[in-house]
C-alpha cells in the first residue's frame, strides 16, 4: 500500500542525493553554521518525525532540528529500545536510523512488507508481514552493528505481531493473509506451549504490569498471563480493539474501540481500559473522535489520548474519568487514507510530544503542569512521530 506521490524536482533531487550515498551511511544535511558532524554534541533525547520524502531528527529539549535526511517512500518510525536507535520500516526491512548522531545507517533487517516492533523485557521483536518472519534482538548491540538476533518464522505469512517474554516465552499471532484467528505461545525451545484461535482479527498488542500481554481483537481481547490465556469479551458484538499502550506501572492497558464493522472509517469516541488484574473491560467516552496514532502512556500510568478537539485527554486507568485536558491544537478531522498525516502523541517520561501537520509544528508538553512547554516549526508537515526509548 505505499503511496506514489507525483514526482517532483525537490523528489529527483533527493533520490540523487540517496544514490550518492549508496555504500555509506546517510548524515542529516548539514547546516552551514554548525560544527563538522564529528565534533557535533549527541542529540539530546532525538524525536524523529517522517515527512514525505525524508526524515527529522529533533532535540527532545530544545526542540532544535539536528538532522533532515532525504528517504523517498512511505516509510515509518518506532523506537528501537535503546537510548539511541530508531527502527525506520521501509519497502524492503527494517532500517537502522542512529538518531542521537542523526545518521541512517546501512544496517538493515530485511523483510517484506515490515509491520510491528515491540520492545519489551530487553528484547526488541520484529514482525515482515509478507514473510511471517519474527526477528529478535538485544537493542544494545545496535550500536556494534547489525545484530544476528533469533529468526523465527510463524505458520504463515500475515499482518501479526509477536512479544518476548523475560522468561523467553513467545507470543506470535495465528493467521493468513485472508484470516486471522489468535496467538500461540512458544517456550524457549520454541515448542508451542498453549494456543487460542478465539480471536478474530487478531491485530496489536501491549503489556501491562507484571507481563499480563492483551491482545487485540474484534470482539475483545486474548490476556496470557502467569501461563494461560484468557478471553475478555467487548460489551458489544461487535466491538474491535486493534491498538493498544500498556504501562509496566499499571495492571491496566488502554485500547481503541470500534463497534461499527460496516463503516467506511469510523470515528470513535470511546476507549477501552483493560484491567489485567481483574479480568475485565469498560469503555471510557471522550466526547472527541481519536485516531490509531492517539494512544499513549504516562509515567504513573496515565492513560494519554490526542483527541480530534485538539485536546491531549489525561485518564485515570483505574476509575476511568478524565482528569485532565491539555489544548494544544486547533479542531481537526481524521483523513481517510491511513497513510495521510495526521497528529501523532509520543510521551517520553513526563515529557508528551504533539505533531501538527496542519500548522508544520511540534509541540513539547509538560504532563505535570499540563502545559505547552515548547513549540517548533518544521520546514515540512510531519507524518508519523516517535522517539528513542530513553
Amino acid at each position: 500500500m505505499t503511496v506514489r506521490p507525483r514526482t517532483t524536482p525537490a523528489m529527483l533531487l533527493a533520490a540523487s542525493l540517496l544514490l550518492a550515498a549508496c555504500g555509506s551511511q546517510q548524515p542529516a544535511t548539514p547546516n552551514p553554521a554548525a560544527a563538522p558532524a564529528a565534533a557535533r554534541e549527541p542529540v539530546t533525547d532525538p524525536v524523529v518525525l517522517t515527512y514525505d520524502g525524508g526524515l527529522y531528527v529533533v532535540d527532545g529539549q530544545s526542540l532544535e532540528l539536528a538532522g533532515d535526511i532525504p528517504l523517498p517512500g512511505y516509510n515509518r518510525v518506532n523506537p528501537a529500545g535503546d537510548e539511541r536507535h530508531v527502527l525506520v520500516s521501509t519497502a524492503t526491512g527494517f532500517r537502522v536510523l542512529d538518531a542521537a548522531s542523526a545518521t541512517l545507517k546501512n544496517d538493515e533487517f530485511k523483510g517484506a512488507k515490515p509491520g510491528h516492533v515491540v520492545r519489551h523485557a530487553g528484547a526488541t521483536v520484529l514482525f515482515a508481514d509478507g514473510t511471517g518472519e519474527v526477528t529478535i534482538f538485544k537493542p544494545q548491540e545496535l550500536a556494534a552493528g547489525l545484530p544476528k538476533g533469533e529468526v523465527y518464522t510463524a505458520a504463515a505469512p500475515h499482518h501479526g505481531v509477536a512479544i518476548q517474554l523475560a522468561n523467553g516465552e513467545l507470543v506470535v499471532t495465528l493467521g493468513t493473509e485472508e484470516k486471522r484467528t489468535g496467538i500461540i505461545v512458544l517456550g524457549r525451545d520454541r515448542k508451542e506451549i498453549t494456543r487460542s484461535e478465539d480471536c478474530p482479527g487478531v491485530h496489536g498488542e501491549a503489556t501491562a504490569r507484571g507481563e499480563a500481554v492483551v491482545i487485540g481483537c474484534e470482539d475483545g481481547v486474548l490476556l496470557y498471563k502467569d501461563g494461560e490465556i484468557t478471553k475478555i469479551a467487548s460489551p458489544d458484538a461487535y466491538g474491535r480493539i486493534g491498538n493498544q499502550s500498556g504501562s509496566d506501572v499499571s495492571p491496566v492497558v488502554l485500547g481503541d474501540y470500534k463497534k461499527d464493522p460496516d463503516a467506511e472509517l469510523e470515528r470513535p469516541t470511546q476507549v477501552s481500559l483493560i484491567d489485567t488484574a481483574g479480568g475485565k473491560m469498560r469503555l471510557a467516552e471522550l466526547g472527541t473522535s481519536y485516531t490509531f496514532r492517539s494512544l499513549a502512556r504516562g509515567p504513573q500510568g496515565e492513560a494519554l489520548v490526542l483527541g480530534t478537539d485538539g485536546a491531549v485527554h489525561v485518564i485515570d486507568p483505574a476509575t476511568a474519568k478524565t482528569v485532565k485536558t491539555v489544548k494544544v491544537l486547533d479542531q481537526w478531522t481524521e483523513p481517510l487514507d491511513w497513510q495521510q498525516p495526521r497528529p501523532n502523541i509520543f510521551a517520553r517520561g513526563r515529557t508528551v510530544y504533539v505533531s501538527d501537520p496542519a500548522g508544520k509544528r511540534l509541540h513539547a508538553i509538560d504532563l505535570a503542569s499540563g502545559t505547552v512547554r515548547k513549540t517548533a516549526t518544521l520546514p515540512r508537515s510531519p507524518n508519523e512521530l516517535t522517539g528513542t526509548s530513553g
